[in-house]
Parts: structure tokens; sequence; C-alpha cells
């Protein structure tokens, strides 16, 4: 039987999702919490990879047991032992080809950006004392909505076919005192929002113009690109799927 596992955590402590062979990571305490409370190794399969620091408000893993599994409890007992950075929202039954990963259809990040500085932003945003021009950083957003080559945002020397991306969401909004850049996509390469988020912010500084954004991304070049901002401000938030693989077909849950 297939479930999926909806949960969120704070990336400050960890070495990113992957397990690590000589650092903590997401992925070890969470598969460590649930093969110890369940009594038999566990394996979760994540819809991504997140880097060193980064966090997520939405992740999404997959995994599989022979027996169905009282998914409230479980979660009840997983959130008891997990450590305050890490909570489980909800474990749910799929259907068994459902892969959290490949099936799934976009995934959405946003950016934390603070113009004053805050002791309570220090790990959850990155702060820019220049002025920035976010109309500008907006007009040089929409530029990047699309399916295009994005090999300039992406660190070098990944192993991956391509580099086309098909972005459908790319835009800054304030919410209170934090500048937010979200941005939905059907892909990312590894760093490609740190990078884009650090291009943006040289517009917003005047440096570069939305027809320099443009010449970047033809470019196909990553040294051509700005530099990428720490990875603190980073929140994966959202991952979308098709309805029909996620149909429960049958609880499990008692």
């Amino acid at each position: 039987m297939r479930y999926f596992v909806e949960f969120a955590y704070d990336g400050t402590p960890y070495h990113g999702w992957q397990r690590q062979p000589n650092a903590i990571s997401v992925q070890e305490v969470v598969e460590d919490a649930f093969s110890l409370l369940y009594g038999k190794p566990v394996t979760l399969t994540a819809a991504g990879r997140t880097d060193t620091g980064v966090h997520a408000r939405h992740m999404v893993a997959h995994f599989d047991l022979n027996e169905a599994l009282n998914t409230q409890e479980f979660c009840y007992r997983l959130n008891s032992y997990l450590p305050n950075d890490i909570s489980i929202k909800r474990i749910f039954l799929v259907t068994d080809k459902a892969h959290a990963r490949f099936d799934a259809l976009e995934r959405t990040y946003e950016y934390v950006v603070v113009q004053q500085k805050d002791p309570f932003h220090q790990h959850s945003a990155h702060y820019v004392r220049q002025a920035l021009d976010v109309e500008a950083m907006n007009n040089a957003a929409e530029t990047l909505v699309g399916r295009a080559d994005f090999k300039c945002f992406s660190k070098s020397n990944t192993d991956v076919k391509t580099y086309i991306c098909e972005i459908n969401l790319a835009r800054w909004v304030w919410e209170g005192d934090r500048l937010v850049f979200r941005i939905t996509a059907d892909r990312f390469l590894r760093n490609m929002v740190r990078a884009i988020v650090g291009t943006l912010l040289q517009v917003g500084i005047g440096k570069w113009t939305t027809e320099d954004v443009k010449t970047i991304i033809n470019s196909g070049k990553r040294s051509e690109a700005g530099p990428s901002v720490p990875a603190k401000g980073l929140y994966l938030v959202d991952i979308s799927y098709p309805e029909n693989l996620l149909e429960i077909h049958g609880s499990g849950d008692r």
C-alpha cells in the first residue's frame, strides 16, 4: 500500500533534505522516526531535494507498507517524537503507482527579503539594505514566464538531461514588512530560484535592466547571471498533483 505524507520543516539546522554520510539531514530524521514508530524500516521518496538551510512549508513524500496504517494516530505519534522544527501535516492513502516526485505537475517556491535589520528574521529572510525598485523587478520577472532554457540559472556541473523549464508565475509582492518573490514552474534546476532572485535584485538596485535579464537568459551562462542569494530566505510552499493519482482507494484509517 502506498501513502503520501505532507510535512513542513525549518531547514536551518539541516544539511538539506537528502541523507548525508557525515551530516544531519531532514530525510534521516524523518525516516528514523517513521522506522522507529512503525517497527520496521521505512524509506521516503520526496518530491524533490532542498539544499542546506532551505525551508519547506509544504513537502510531499511517498512510502510503501504491507498493511493498512491508522494515519491519524501515526501522525500524532510522529509529531510527538519529531523535533519542533519538523511537523507532519497528514498521511493519506494513494494509488499504487502515484509517485511523489515524478507525478508532480508544479512546484511553487517563495523567497523572502526584508529591508530592515531584524533579529527575528536572521534565519528566515535575506536582508537587503539598498532601496529596491519592485516595479522594475516585476517587469524583469515577467520575462521569465514561459517555456525556455534556463541554464544560466543552474548550478554548474549539474547532471540533468535538459535545462528547459516552464515557469508559470514569477512575481514580487509586499506582505507586511516582507518582500516575497513567488515562482511556480513544472520543474526547477539546482540553485535556480536563488540565482533568479539574485539576478532580479540586481535589477532592483538599478545595476541591470529587463533587457539585461533577457540577454542573460539567452547567454546560457551561469557566470552572466547574478549571485545566488542565501538559502535561509527560500521556502518550498506548494506541490500540485493530478487528482486521479491521489484518489484514496480504501481508507486504511481506523
